[in-house]
């Protein structure tokens, strides 16, 4: 699994990404998804909420599905418990998303793999707001 953990790919989705679609995002401030979609907003990223319920979160449009998203999408966050991370994985591929990130024990290799061979950046079990500590 350390190959979806290059320190690389990290700095290089931390500093070069504008936009970051967040896949379980809600209108929920207790939620571990919001807190980091917040901090990489304050970072400078545009932020999407991909979420079948939010229509507004943290002052940006809600989508309910990745294929719905009109714009470029730089790294999808797969805020989902991991028998659910390949189907969201899938539509980043689909969508076209640069990257995927999935968050810490969210963790499905084969949909990593998936993502990879389809030419994405991938990171696995690491938390952006940790990294983005970390780099400094």
């Amino acid at each position: 699994m350390t190959d979806f953990a290059d320190q690389l790919v990290i700095k290089k989705l931390l500093n070069e990404s504008r936009t970051w679609a967040f896949v379980g995002l809600g209108d929920n401030p207790d939620r571990e998804v919001y807190s980091q979609a917040r901090l990489l907003q304050q970072r400078g990223k545009r932020i999407v909420p991909v979420h079948p319920a939010a229509d507004e979160v943290l002052g940006e449009r809600g989508y309910a599905t990745l294929g719905e998203v009109p714009d470029e999408i730089d790294v999808v966050g797969v805020y989902r418990r991991a028998e659910h991370a390949g189907a969201a994985v899938d539509e980043a591929i689909a969508a076209g998303a640069k990257a995927v990130w999935l968050p810490l024990g969210v963790i499905d290799e084969a949909a990593a793999r998936r993502a990879r061979d389809a030419g994405l950046d991938v990171v696995m079990d690491r938390c952006p707001g940790v990294e983005w500590a970390l780099r400094r």
